[in-house]
């Protein structure tokens, strides 16, 4: 866990002139519905078979260590995903956003269907290690193409969205998922052929980003406008800046730990919920759903606050550390539920900040390659999330006195945030500048 937060940088350097891409009407709603689309589709690739895993484990019984190899099955992807975002955000900003994320999106349902046919369990991981290579391509390029279509308030609105659509769709999946499994285990792996709807529709309707043309360059790099539609452009039309190393380590840093905050209440709320004595399943699944809800709350309230990310992650941090301490002092189910809504309200706000502050700092020849390395850090968080808890729990005896450290870390990062600001002479959230509005 961090033990000082770098100041991050104050300046943007993608705040531009919103894209030329309409932003009303028939075409930009499916737009924007195919790339939230395709954001969820990672989504399903780490919960859908969550609720067969059992079933998994019955027919795999005679495979040599198949109690750890049929769990694989579920976290392989955000492994794969994790380790391999940044290459695909190389090559996102080599061959193209969109016929990268065609090609991704097609892969994704072969890949994804492919245990229907398969009997060997090795085989089976192996195909899921390749979903997530598909994964992270998709959504690398989603991503990424949100940051080329829209800039300002419009790129604030749309990647709180996506957090709101993956929230709500994890809930969506473990529910379908447990009803599809009910058939049989495998049934559930037929989902992930709906990706071969969006293929077409893709191709069709999402056009080709391209930089803008600016006029200088001023301190902090070039204006990675987002384009024209039209012929994506090379990477060196733009005028020619180092990549933004130093710049996006804060924010990645931040971003890793940050997805351990995201994802505590998600993975560990049923094992708290059980040591509180609630095992009833119904009961469990209203909790996890509630805090989830909050979640998607707390994204919309990032969206229509208006103000530039980056002033407010000291307060974003603080919500969630709030929330920690509240779940680390719960003696009932109740308080424990509440603290969960709080933590997930400052967790809905958090991805979005985070994301949209990385976006501020790319050009558009960088943004593939800088939304990859910001996927790979969020993936890598979510992958050692439940690690970091078990170690924790061993250390203090408990988990929730694990989830408790958490916070506490949380507060402490946000503190140095808020401090940094202060050094910076920033420390109260500004509203966006006029053009941004």
């Amino acid at each position: 866990m961090p033990g000082s937060v770098p100041p991050p940088p104050s300046a943007a350097v993608d705040d531009a002139a919103p894209s030329p891409v309409a932003v009303s009407g028939p075409g930009h709603r499916l737009r924007v519905t195919l790339l939230m689309a395709g954001s969820c589709l990672p989504i399903l690739g780490a919960v859908l078979i969550a609720p067969v895993l059992p079933k998994m484990q019955d027919y795999f019984a005679s495979v040599p260590g198949a109690e750890a190899l049929v769990p694989l099955a579920l976290t392989v992807p955000a492994l794969s995903l994790a380790l391999l975002a940044p290459f695909a955000g190389v090559i996102v900003d080599r061959l193209g956003r969109k016929r990268l994320l065609i090609v991704a999106t097609l892969l994704y349902a072969v890949f994804g269907t492919a245990p229907l046919w398969l009997d060997s369990l090795g085989a089976i991981i192996a195909s899921r290690a390749l979903v997530g290579v598909a994964e992270a391509a998709i959504m690398t390029c989603c991503t990424t193409l949100i940051g080329d279509y829209y800039s300002g308030h419009q790129r604030v609105k749309y990647l709180a969205l996506q957090t709101m659509c993956a929230s709500a769709s994890a809930t969506v999946f473990f529910v379908l998922g447990g009803a599809a499994g009910a058939a049989g285990w495998r049934v559930p792996f037929w989902v992930y052929a709906v990706s071969l709807v969006l293929v077409p529709l893709m191709a069709v309707a999402l056009p080709n980003p391209a930089a803008r043309a600016v006029g200088a360059v001023g301190a902090v790099g070039a204006v990675g406008a987002v384009g024209a539609v039209g012929a994506e452009a090379p990477a060196g039309a733009e005028a020619r800046r180092p990549f933004p190393w130093r710049q996006l380590a804060g924010i990645c840093a931040l971003t890793f730990f940050g997805a351990m905050v995201f994802y505590t209440v998600p993975v560990e709320m049923a094992y708290l919920l059980d040591d509180l004595g609630v095992e009833n399943p119904g009961a469990i699944g209203l909790a996890t759903a509630v805090a989830s809800a909050a979640t998607v709350g707390g994204a919309v309230t990032f969206a229509r606050l208006k103000r530039s990310p980056e002033p407010m992650l000291p307060a974003v941090f603080a919500v969630c550390a709030a929330g920690f301490g509240v779940m680390f002092l719960a003696d009932n189910a109740p308080l424990l539920v509440v603290g969960a809504v709080i933590n997930c309200l400052g967790t809905g706000m958090l991805l979005p900040a985070l994301l949209t502050s990385a976006m501020s700092r790319l050009a558009f020849k960088d943004r593939g390659r800088g939304t990859g390395l910001w996927i790979a850090a969020f993936f890598g968080g979510e992958f050692v999330c439940p690690l970091v808890l078990l170690a924790l729990g061993s250390a203090v005896g408990s988990l929730a006195g694990a989830v408790g450290v958490l916070g506490l870390a949380a507060a402490v990062v946000a503190a140095g945030l808020w401090r940094a600001r202060r050094r910076a002479g920033a420390a109260d959230p500004r509203p966006l500048p006029k053009q941004l509005a």
